[in-house]
């Protein structure tokens, strides 16, 4: 029975409604009264249910899809600007104890190069990062008690967090690990994490299950419910995602929102990123042998509609996706991207022999993060290195209070911009250097409160001349 505010993983993702989601969805594909009141009631950025967003996914009337993807536009700008927020992962091990069928890091390869990088390891790993010009991390890690413990975790945060090379800082540290215990996830907090990353990769039980055969993430439950004990453990930022390729795409579109609207229920505030990878070749991984793989067209309208449903979330499209896809949708919702990424565990220092690889998956979009962050600013966009929400204590409700509002911008768009600048004195090419120069002219004069605005331009004459990390 379908209860979002239920502690039960069937029951607040409950497969009869999905079902029902699905069938109400399909007859209603062509209701264009119907689509049109869905739209009207999305106009007001208060979010949509499950069933409305999934009515707006299977819409078939070419003028309603139009309106659609320039609301989720209007949207987006409406709530995050013109600013794309740049983080890079950094992959500590892949060794795993799980089974899981579409990843290359399961028990049962014995082709993978197994690596686990050590303190001094992801210290070189860092300093090539920072000199990158990043200021935010996505640590990830295979499930194994043995090799990775949540202490190895712990201490790779605190190494981290330490290291302060030239004028580089990691600033903020999210993690995707497995799903772990409340003690655990309190541990995770206690070390300053940001957001804590968890992709469902499928809500269709019978699918996950067979899908993860064996380990730990073979139950389908306890990783379901893993947000929940996150909150319980005081992690108030969590962000959540499917792998599109695994199932039907309209069934996992369904579910991510449903756990949305559960984590909107229970706790009072949703999910902070919804990711939305799709599956990629690797390893021993054949894509191409997983039957639901979606269309770039799909993909977009997926995006859009995520948009329009949970307008408050950050959208986050990595570089497994093209430099193209990328900048599709970049227009209809997406707010963080990745940039200079390697999937692979030490692939930061040194490029690994391709017969030595530890690669999690095959890097779609493999532009240097100076090349990412010109092409951003050509198409118009503020790259942003900003964690500021993250250490003024703007995280959880505070933060959705003030993003739901729109006030959030007030102090996002300026601090944007001093992280550019930023980056445009330590890091940047000559020429993405000279257009981030007269983006920031433009950009600083759109700053609503003529207080912040001089504030931060003299912030700005500050980074000009050596001075680091201001925010509003």
């Amino acid at each position: 029975m379908y209860n979002p505010k239920s502690l039960v993983a069937d029951e607040f993702i409950s497969h009869e409604e999905i079902l029902d989601t699905l069938r109400y969805a399909e007859e209603n594909k062509n209701n264009a009264e119907l689509i049109q009141s869905i739209i009207e009631k999305a106009k007001e950025r208060k979010g949509l249910s499950h069933r409305e967003a999934a009515v707006l996914l299977d819409c078939e009337l070419e003028d309603k899809n139009q309106q659609i993807y320039e609301l989720a536009e209007q949207i987006k700008k409406d709530f995050y600007g013109n600013r794309i927020v740049m983080f890079a992962p950094l992959y500590l091990s892949n060794y795993c104890i799980n089974s899981c069928v579409y990843c290359p890091y399961h028990r049962q390869n014995k082709h993978i190069a197994r690596k686990k990088l050590t303190q001094e390891e992801i210290r070189n790993e860092v300093i090539a990062l920072q000199d990158m010009g990043h200021k935010r991390l996505a640590l990830e890690a295979g499930e194994d008690p043995k090799n990775n413990p949540i202490e190895y975790i712990l201490e790779s945060i605190k190494t981290i967090y330490s290291i302060k090379h030239k004028n580089g800082a990691i600033r903020r540290v999210n993690v995707n690990i497995a799903a772990t215990t409340v003690e655990n996830y309190r541990k995770l907090k206690e070390a300053g994490i940001g957001t804590y990353i968890l992709f469902q990769e499928t809500y269709h039980k019978e699918s996950y299950e067979r899908l993860h055969p064996a380990g730990p993430k073979h139950d389908y439950a306890y990783h379901t419910e893993a947000m929940d004990r996150a909150m319980e453990g005081g992690i108030d930022d969590v962000g959540i995602g499917v792998l599109f390729g695994l199932e039907l795409y309209r069934y996992e579109f369904a579910g991510l929102l449903m756990h949305a609207e559960h984590l909107e229920a229970v706790h009072g505030v949703g999910p902070h990123t919804i990711s939305v990878p799709r599956i990629r070749h690797a390893d021993d991984i054949d894509a191409d042998s997983f039957d639901n793989g979606i269309s770039d067209d799909i993909f977009a309208k997926i995006v859009a509609c995520i948009r329009v449903a949970v307008p408050y979330t950050g959208m986050i499209v990595s570089t497994r996706e093209s430099q193209a896809c990328r900048e599709r949708v970049l227009h209809l919702g997406v707010s963080q991207i990745s940039g200079g990424s390697r999937t692979s565990v030490g692939g930061y220092v040194e490029k690994e022999p391709e017969e030595e690889s530890s690669a999690q998956f095959d890097v779609s979009d493999q532009r240097s993060l100076d090349e990412v962050v010109n092409w951003l600013m050509r198409l118009g966009y503020i790259p942003s290195f900003c964690t500021a929400c993250y250490r003024e204590g703007r995280t959880g409700d505070r933060f959705m209070s003030l993003c739901k509002s729109g006030q959030i911008q007030n102090c996002c768009h300026p601090n944007a911009l001093m992280t550019l600048k930023e980056y445009l004195m330590d890091y940047a090419s000559e020429d993405t250097r000279r257009i981030g120069e007269e983006l920031i002219k433009r950009e600083i004069e759109k700053v609503p409160r003529e207080k912040t605005k001089e504030i931060a331009k003299h912030h700005l004459e500050e980074i000009e001349h050596g001075m680091r990390d201001f925010r509003f």
